[in-house]
Order: structure tokens, then sequence, then C-alpha cells
């Protein structure tokens, strides 16, 4: 039977600070060390496959903030609180470069300038598809609002599911993370961040994948 060729349905991605090459033999070290055959038909191409993939699945080492924001801050006069919740994410985990994935709920005050809605999803991307740890995402998400927008506070919450430990070790399938941020007014009111909350309490459905 001929080799099948590699599914070409997802758009390639280039990155020049991506070895390919190295990749795909490190990975036929590891089929060889798995104790499998690297040349039988079903992982003859899972080298080139798995180079493939990881440009995507770190794709936000190499984001462009320019062309991500597009120039969609405004100035406006609106200073109550802006949420987007329930976004959607995922990255892999730097200590096992196993998946997570869960949601992020971000809420901001403006002091003068707002963002568009569709940015905030974005950042979130931008932060997530890199090798990271929940903690350090969830800070890197304010501190990049914090600094873009100037506001009067910004408050992230982000909920994780990690296969590192749903597969391996503890082998918690229900297990989740939460962790938060909250800096400027949300850290400085329980008023701010009780009401910021609050709205995620409102409709809160599990976290599930």
């Amino acid at each position: 039977m001929q080799n099948p060729e590699i599914n070409d349905d997802v758009e390639q991605t280039t990155n020049s600070e991506i070895d390919m090459k190295k990749i795909e033999e490190a990975v036929h070290s590891m089929l060889v060390a798995f104790g499998e055959d690297p040349n039988r038909e079903g992982l003859l191409n899972t080298p080139k496959r798995v180079a493939r993939m990881y440009p995507e699945l770190l794709s936000g080492y190499k984001t462009d903030t320019e062309k991500l924001l597009n120039k969609a801050i405004f100035n406006v006069t609106y200073d109550d609180m802006v949420i987007v919740r329930d976004i959607e994410y995922f990255s892999m985990c730097e200590h096992h470069m196993l998946p997570f994935m869960g949601r992020a709920h971000v809420a901001y005050i403006p002091n003068g300038q707002v963002i568009g809605l569709s940015k905030i999803p974005r950042i979130v991307d931008m932060f997530a598809r890199r090798l990271q740890v929940q903690e350090q995402m969830t800070r890197q998400i304010a501190d990049f609002l914090m600094d873009l927008l100037k506001p009067q506070g910004v408050a992230v919450v982000v909920e994780g599911l990690h296969l590192c430990a749903m597969m391996r070790g503890v082998k918690k399938h229900d297990a989740r993370m939460t962790t938060s941020t909250m800096l400027g007014t949300f850290r400085t009111r329980v008023a701010t961040r009780q009401e910021f909350l609050n709205h995620l309490d409102r409709g809160a459905d599990p976290l599930r994948i």
C-alpha cells in the first residue's frame, strides 16, 4: 500500500526560529526510544506532522502586536467596567509539554481609552500559544493590558484543565486550576473586585473538555 500523504487541510505556518528538521529528527528518535517502528505506515510521516504542528501551537512567540491591535484603540469618556468573559484558550505546559486549556475572563475600567472587543481574545491567544504556566500567563495578560491602555484597573481570571494532572501523576480528571491577577482599582477597591467576581458567578458553567 502506498504511504498516505501528510494532510494539507491545515494551512502551513512558517517560523524562522523553529528548526523543523531538528524536530523531525527528535520525534524520530523518540519513536525509536518508545520501542516503536518509525518506518511503519502509521508513523512514517509522524515526525513531519509534529514538526509542522509546532509553529501553530507556539505562534504566540512571533505575534506582531502592532498588527494584532491594528489601531483598534479608541478615545472614549466611558469609565465603567468592561468585561470579556469565557474566552477559550489552548496552551502547552512548559514542564511536560502537554496541553492545558480552559477559559479566560478579562475586565478593565477605562481611563480615556478602550480596545476593540476582538482584540482581547487575540491578546489571550498571544500569551497562551507559548510554552507556559497558567500563573504566568494570567499575569502577562493583565500586565499587557495595563501597559497598553493605562486604565484605572485590570482584572484577569483564568480557569484551566491540565492534561499533565489528568493523564499522569495524580490523574485527577475533574481537577481544575483557577488563577487571578488584579491590578489598579481591582486590587485596591474590594467593591470593584467583588463586582467583577459577581459577574463571573452569574451563569457560570462547569469547565469541561
